[in-house]
């Protein structure tokens, strides 16, 4: 069996087109129309898919009524296939920038409480001294950033690690802490009172990250400890711009980081509510993958924002 043999000799055994095959087939479900996306015969496709099974040694997908499936073996390997391309993509976006006259692509994934002290500070900076790097910054809440940062989408993330990922994956290196506040518009009804409990704010609308979401599930647990099991009147968004919005133009709460919070009320767009929230979201961490080499754009980052 060919999985007998190193790494290498069965590298040396791959073909791009068997990849580039294997991920047609996953979209698609359909060897005749995955043969036609890569602009090849039937035929042809079926012998690369049987070629690769016989190098690998296992049954990669299985025939059925509805078209085919890929197996859990199959699964692996088409997991490592979308990764391939997606570096290969990456690499010519880098490539096309330094044919530019850039200096590369930094693509930078963030939670959106670090983006008000540590990414806006931290880009403005890092452009100051690297004005040739293309910089793009993604907003999502720390699950859906983990799943991007594992597909290789953004090369590094400001967030913290959710259960059910592997510690042992990642470098994290502790960048901030801080607590979490309950805001709302400036002129909302609450601030006419002089005394506020949290059994007190539920009785509004709220505004709160997904379910899966740290800051969701903390405050949740939060209520819970303090005996208060109430049904919320709940809006669902990560997005800031979509919360700042809501919040303007209406009675509804919401919960924020300290330094965000801080952000808009210097804007007088919101106002935090003079009520200490008990609610403790982890700190705020610098998160890349073990297993994957920063590119020099990344890595300038990296030094920047941990500088020893």
């Amino acid at each position: 069996m060919p999985a007998e043999l190193p790494d290498h000799s069965l590298l040396l055994r791959l073909k791009t087109r068997q990849l580039l095959l294997l991920a047609a087939l996953d979209a698609q479900r359909n060897l005749g129309r995955a043969a036609l996306a890569m602009h090849m015969s039937q035929p042809a496709a079926t012998k690369l898919l049987q070629q690769l099974e016989e190098t690998m040694g296992v049954a990669l997908f299985t025939r059925q009524a509805r078209g085919m499936a890929p197996t859990a073996m199959g699964e692996v390997l088409v997991r490592y296939a979308k990764q391939v391309l997606t570096d290969f993509g990456t690499v010519r976006h880098e490539m096309a920038a330094l044919q530019a006259g850039l200096s590369g692509v930094l693509r930078i994934g963030s939670v959106p409480g670090a983006v008000p002290e540590l990414v806006a500070p931290s880009v403005i900076e890092y452009k100051r001294q690297h004005p040739k790097v293309a910089v793009s910054v993604m907003v999502e809440t720390s699950n859906v950033m983990l799943a991007q940062l594992g597909r290789g989408e953004v090369d590094l993330m400001l967030g913290r690690l959710t259960p059910g990922n592997d510690a042992e994956a990642y470098h994290c290196t502790l960048l901030l802490g801080e607590s979490q506040v309950v805001v709302a518009r400036a002129a909302h009804p609450l601030f006419e009172r002089t005394t506020l409990t949290l059994a007190d704010l539920l009785a509004w609308p709220w505004i709160l990250q997904p379910p899966g979401s740290p800051q969701r599930g903390h405050f949740e647990a939060a209520l819970h400890q303090a005996g208060l099991h109430p049904r919320l009147d709940v809006t669902e968004t990560a997005s800031a711009i979509a919360i700042t919005a809501l919040l303007e133009i209406s009675d509804m709460l919401a919960v924020m980081p300290h330094s965000q919070a801080e952000h808009y009320a210097r804007l007088g767009v919101l106002r935090v509510v003079p009520l200490a929230l008990p609610v403790n979201v982890p700190p705020i961490y610098l998160v890349t993958r073990v297993d994957r080499m920063l590119s020099p754009a990344a890595t300038a980052y990296v030094q920047q924002l941990t500088p020893k």
